[in-house]
């Protein structure tokens, strides 16, 4: 066994790798032994579970055992191509390789096997392309699947990990107490049950222990972020009376509103600068709850600044505001990229010299021009949206301030206290009084000429429609393509009506005009992509028809039937798909019943897995290798049990005992603690 340190030792140098495969291990995040050892399989093959030749079900995924009856003379030309003929006592199938002269030889006629692929053919006789499989006498009972890419199968990334276990040793993270507190098993026995389990019982094993480790290790992390955290900030403010603000609202605030401006406020009192999360459905009012907040600050001579991803959505928080705050004299100017130079820098003197209160804007009020004279609070809608460099600049223009981030992304509750686990949370869970749920039904694509003339019913009425595609253009995909998509309208009875195009390819003036001109009304149709999931709010539009449903994730098809439901009208939002599968109707069932968008955010967790939630992409934290958060709720709570009673007891994890918790820790969190 090699003594090198596997975290170390390129996986070139892993038996069976080569500088060939090393560059194809690399596009999979393996770079080293240890990846490579840490590269858990999605899921495993059951050779246990096994159907019948005539029960296998096509285009379906299963097990057959069966016996070689016959090898078919090979068929050599530029693809190879070997066929066996096997049977069971119910029916024959039709095995058929390509190019692997090495897995036709493996068989033998007369012998049984365990074939795992995907059923195709017909119903008098079944078919099997590129199995993987196994002597049915053999010991394999669970074979790891993993994540592939072209030129590396599961038998190549088996053989590899199998190789880097045997030659490297892999050094145990925690301590021989902790072990035998949580009871767990060692993990290098857990790497090894894990890829190469020989029963359930030693695959649960290894689950547990791997899964408790990283949870454990994530819980660590995070509530080492948040104690980093508590810096002194120089923006602490003082109890004011708000009712003012209350009271000069043409509208009553919902309770959750109300709750989470007196969370903020209470925040803002602190010595340590606040870091709440404020997470609300879409039109929960979000902007209502930070113009509280900003009112506050005002109050206490503190400027706030609100950062918004895009220049229309920047417009829309500056309007909102202004008509909330002007008239208890608090001044608010909007500062944009696309303004004159000149524009910029009258407002950027404002700003600087204390005349404006709060500074609404896009990425521009990060640039190093824009300067603050007494910057107390920072506000970032859709924060998800910015890297955590962005968010860590606009911060950097006061000292310490405190910093309210907003999201109209439904994550589900459990799933936000671990990506925000080093923030407070206010979860808005009340709608505003008057809104109509918007109704929502499913339907095929034979439907197509009725939902045009609803449309067209809708427009001659004086309202909008939106249509959301999830292509911008045609390829070797059938899906629907925004651009053709128009093509067709203009076929259909909506012909005569103006239509605008968006798509994420067009430069964002060119998205802002379009956008611009459908909230005047001047487009009765817009036809996009989901570049209007998190948009402009657009009262008139009251109907959202969204083409090839199956291929967006619930809380994306949620999001974007936000867009509709914002005025007084009955709004309707229609979900268009033609995929018969269980999944797709589980997911259409789930929109139509419910508007909630936390029920949608936990069942679409249920159903996807975590999948992005934990994506360094949009949060800056690490991506999760073998936990599944709705699945290990309870180990969830273990670990969170578990790292309090560590981190009270040793708080900065100096212990000789915790060494190895506070490397794996750093490790894990390398990119996040730059910050």
């Amino acid at each position: 066994m090699i003594k090198k340190d596997p975290a170390l030792t390129d996986a070139v140098y892993v038996k069976g790798v080569g500088e060939k495969r090393a560059k194809l291990l690399a596009k999979l995040g393996i770079h080293t032994a240890y990846d490579l050892a840490v590269y858990y399989p999605r899921g495993y093959i059951d050779f246990n579970n096994t159907v019948t030749v005539a029960d296998a079900e096509q285009d379906e995924y299963c097990v057959v055992k069966a016996r070689v009856v016959q090898k078919l003379s090979p068929y050599y030309g530029k693809i190879s191509i070997f066929k066996a003929i096997v049977s069971d006592n119910t029916g024959d199938m039709l095995i058929t390789f390509f190019n692997t002269a090495y897995s036709f030889q493996r068989l033998t006629v007369g012998e049984e096997y365990c074939f795992y692929g995907k059923i195709g053919g017909n119903f008098i006789r079944r078919e099997m392309n590129s199995p993987i499989f196994v002597p049915a006498k053999s010991s394999h009972i669970l074979m790891a699947r993993y994540s592939l890419t072209q030129g590396l199968s599961h038998n190549i990334i088996s053989s590899c990990v199998k190789n880097a276990l045997e030659q490297f040793s892999f050094t145990e993270p925690l301590s021989e107490n902790f072990l035998a507190e949580h009871r767990l098993a060692g993990f290098a026995d857990s790497l090894r049950m894990i890829h190469f389990p020989k029963s359930k019982e030693e695959y649960d094993t290894a689950k547990r222990r791997l899964t408790f480790e990283e949870l454990f290790l994530l819980q660590i992390g995070l509530k080492s972020m948040r104690n980093r955290r508590r810096t002194l900030t120089s923006a602490q403010m003082v109890q004011k009376d708000i009712s003012a603000y209350y009271s000069s609202l043409p509208f009553e605030l919902t309770g959750a509103q109300k709750r989470a401006i007196s969370e903020c406020c209470a925040d803002m009192c602190g010595v340590s600068p606040m870091s709440r999360l404020l997470q609300g459905d879409v039109g929960s009012g979000k902007t209502a709850v930070a113009a509280g907040a900003c009112y506050f600050a005002y109050l206490n001579g503190m400027q706030s600044t609100l950062m918004a991803p895009t220049e229309i959505l920047a417009a829309q928080h500056y309007q909102t505001l202004k008509s909330f705050l002007e008239p208890l004299g608090v001044k608010i100017e909007l500062l944009t990229g696309s303004m004159s130079a000149a524009e910029k820098k009258e407002i950027r003197g404002r700003i600087a010299d204390g005349t404006v209160d709060i500074a609404v804007g896009t990425q521009a009020l990060i640039q190093k021009s824009t300067r603050f004279s007494s910057l107390g609070l920072v506000i970032t809608d859709e924060q998800h949206r910015f890297g955590v460099g962005q968010r860590a600049a606009l911060s950097q223009k006061g000292k310490d301030p405190h910093t309210l981030f907003m999201s109209a992304t439904p994550i589900p509750r459990t799933l936000g206290m671990m990506i925000y686990g080093d923030l407070d949370i206010s979860i808005l869970d009340e709608m505003p009084k008057g809104r109509l749920p918007v109704k929502t039904y499913g339907v095929d694509g034979s439907f197509h000429e009725r939902l045009y003339r609803f449309i067209l019913k809708y427009a001659q009425r004086g309202f909008q429609s939106y249509i959301v595609c999830p292509l911008v253009e045609e390829g070797i995909s059938e899906k629907a393509s925004a651009v053709h998509y128009i093509d067709m309208l203009k076929t259909t009875c909506l012909k005569n009506l103006p239509i605008g195009l968006l798509h994420g390819k067009m430069r964002q003036s060119e998205k802002d005009e379009v956008m611009r001109a459908f909230k005047n009304g001047e487009i009765a149709v817009l036809v996009s992509t989901t570049v209007i999931e998190v948009g402009v709010d657009v009262p008139n539009a009251v109907v959202m028809i969204i083409e090839n449903a199956e291929q967006f994730g619930l809380s994306q098809l949620h999001q974007l039937r936000g867009r509709v439901g914002r005025g007084k009208e009955q709004s309707h939002c229609i979900l268009v798909t033609d995929s018969k599968s269980e999944f797709t109707k589980a997911r259409i069932d789930t929109m139509v019943r419910t508007t909630d968008g936390f029920e949608i955010a936990n069942e679409d967790l249920k159903l996807r897995g975590p999948g992005d939630y934990f994506g360094n992409r949009q949060h800056g934290l690490p991506a999760l290798k073998i936990a599944d958060l709705y699945a290990d709720l309870d180990i969830l709570e273990e670990t969170k049990n578990a790292a309090q009673k560590l981190l009270k007891d040793d708080p900065m994890l100096n212990d000789p005992d915790n060494s190895g918790i506070k490397a794996m820790t750093e490790k894990m969190f390398e990119n996040s603690m730059r910050s």
